[in-house]
């Protein structure tokens, strides 16, 4: 008898034993943790990312502003100024994103009969055609349109499914300005 009591208290500190874990709720805060940590720590990113994309967007749209001003005044059209020096005169305004501007952003700066005229997109079917684009400053009291395209690369995956219009997953920012030329 003696032989088999402790093989009993052995089955019934078994059971002890679990009955113990499935009550215990310390650790339970710590798994509930590491279920939630990874979602919580990618949504967080993500808006993070979202804030930069905004962020950028705006200091696109004040950049084309302030560049397409150049065109409406006439300053371009005195220093001949080139799709290039456009470029570049608009990378300049970039602030903290002007390193990457000159290889990000595509200018298109073309006059237009009449400010209902839809100027050519670029996109199509996930690939950007710059084939269609041009630069001219016009003459005083042409009808212009500045569009200017940066491509923003995304880092968290699905929210480049869902802002990326280009196949490589970028986000493709756009800023448009439409005006008449000053007279001279």
């Amino acid at each position: 008898m003696s032989r088999h009591a402790p093989r009993s208290r052995r089955l019934s500190s078994r059971g002890g034993f679990v009955r113990r874990l499935l009550r215990e709720r310390e650790g339970s805060a710590a798994i509930e943790f590491g279920m939630v940590a990874l979602p919580f720590c990618l949504m967080m990113f993500a808006i993070l990312e979202l804030a930069l994309v905004f962020v950028t967007d705006s200091v696109l749209a004040n950049a084309t502003l302030e560049t397409g001003r150049l065109v409406r005044t006439g300053q371009a059209e005195a220093q001949a100024m080139t799709a290039e020096q456009f470029k570049t005169s608009l990378c300049s305004r970039m602030s903290i994103f002007a390193p990457d501007c000159a290889s990000r952003a595509t200018v298109d700066v073309r006059e237009i009969p009449q400010f209902a005229t839809t100027p050519p997109n670029p996109v199509s079917g996930g690939t950007f055609d710059d084939g269609v684009l041009t630069y001219s400053n016009g003459q005083p009291g042409s009808l212009m349109v500045v569009r200017v395209w940066y491509r923003h690369p995304l880092v968290t995956t699905f929210l480049a499914q869902g802002l990326s219009r280009l196949d490589d997953g970028t986000a493709l920012l756009t800023s448009t300005t439409a005006f008449r030329n000053e007279p001279a």
